[in-house]
């Protein structure tokens, strides 16, 4: 998922000041909520607010005090040597050697028709769809989201690939894990997961010369309780599939984010538009950049264009985000509860390929 100002520039990273002051005041005034005891997690019932009204019940994730501002004190879990890496991560044989990720060159559109290339484009995004599969199985009470990505990781390289995040621009782990009122970019920890948790796991593998990258919000624990946030994660789905339907060789790239609105149409339910989809093959992020809120920017689709519909989808009619210290998570400035699902799309002469869908 690509990060955006506007939908034309990227967005700047807010200042360590502004970020620390605006965490610090996320949680609304008078707010109510299902809390967890540090010691037990334990729920503990406090009175309801409208907030709790309106989103549900549920865990608020904030930065832990005092800030620790970037990742540098995160350790990457380690690559064996065999694992080709992606060319944005050094070389343990030439550390000081990586492409750099940006430049138009890096991340120009590129169509994707050889059949030698499909092959492994298919081979890879398979593999990321079995994966997510498989971290669907660990999305349990009271595993932490550093396990899931610990057993992410080795997954991963057990099927010789990389975690394609791990060390994309910094990232230090292997998957992305965004809970409740996150958005995206959730760095995995030593949280355990609570019943009535939502959590997206979002993953890209690196196979072969290409990238595979798809993502899926869970519900965790009793989800006949949590019957908002159920219809989030639905919702969330629906818009992801709309977004699906409107592709096609010849279809406008806009006709995305028409469709999403139209999922949304009447509900309470907003779609966060700092965050875009974007092509995908040999490089992680380049164009087309897929945009998931109503657009007029030009451009059809082609035969051989791959690109990710990712909408994110938040609860109420604020979609504005908020960026955390670590530099990554972004969370609802209003603490909102968000979801995201994700797969990989290949227009070919036909319609539209969903390579992310379990074979």
């Amino acid at each position: 998922m690509r990060l955006l100002g506007s939908l034309s520039r990227p967005l700047a990273r807010a200042s360590s000041s502004r970020i620390a002051a605006r965490a610090t005041r996320l949680q609304p005034p008078g707010f109510r909520r299902l809390v967890s005891s540090p010691a037990s997690h334990d729920p503990v019932q406090t009175e309801p607010s409208e907030h709790d009204l309106r989103y549900g019940y549920y865990d608020v994730i904030l930065p832990e005090e005092p800030f620790v501002y970037g990742t540098s004190h995160i350790i990457p879990r380690g690559v064996p040597p065999q694992i080709a890496r992606p060319p944005y991560v050094p070389d343990p044989v030439n550390p000081d050697v990586a492409t750099s990720l940006e430049g138009p060159a890096a991340t120009a559109r590129k169509l994707i028709t050889d059949p030698q290339d499909l092959l492994p484009l298919r081979r890879a995004a398979q593999l990321a769809a079995k994966t997510l599969r498989f971290a669907g199985t660990l999305t349990q009470i009271g595993r932490t989201t550093d396990e899931i990505d610990a057993e992410v990781h080795e997954f991963i390289l057990a099927h010789g690939a990389y975690p394609s995040p791990l060390l994309y621009k910094g990232f230090p782990k292997s998957c992305c894990t965004s809970v409740n009122n996150i958005i995206t970019h959730g760095i995995p920890d030593d949280r355990p997961l609570q019943d009535g948790d939502i959590m997206n796991v979002d993953v890209t593998v690196y196979l072969d010369g290409f990238h595979g990258d798809t993502s899926r919000t869970f519900l965790i624990g009793d989800v006949v309780r949590d019957e908002k946030g159920r219809e989030l994660v639905n919702v969330t789905e629906a818009a992801l599939e709309a977004g699906i339907a409107a592709c096609g060789p010849g279809r406008p790239f806009k006709g995305i984010a028409q469709a999403i609105r139209d999922v949304l149409r009447g509900k309470d339910f907003s779609v966060v538009p700092m965050f875009s989809g974007h092509g995908i093959g040999r490089e992680f992020h380049r164009q087309p950049w897929i945009y998931h809120a109503v657009n007029d920017e030009p451009g059809v689709m082609e035969p051989g264009d791959c690109f990710t519909v990712e909408p994110a989808i938040v609860q109420g009619d604020d979609p504005s985000g908020v960026t955390y210290p670590d530099g990554w998570t972004v969370s609802t400035e209003n603490c909102a509860r968000a979801a995201q699902a994700e797969h990989m799309v290949l227009i070919t002469d036909a319609g539209a390929e969903v390579l992310t869908r379990a074979s």
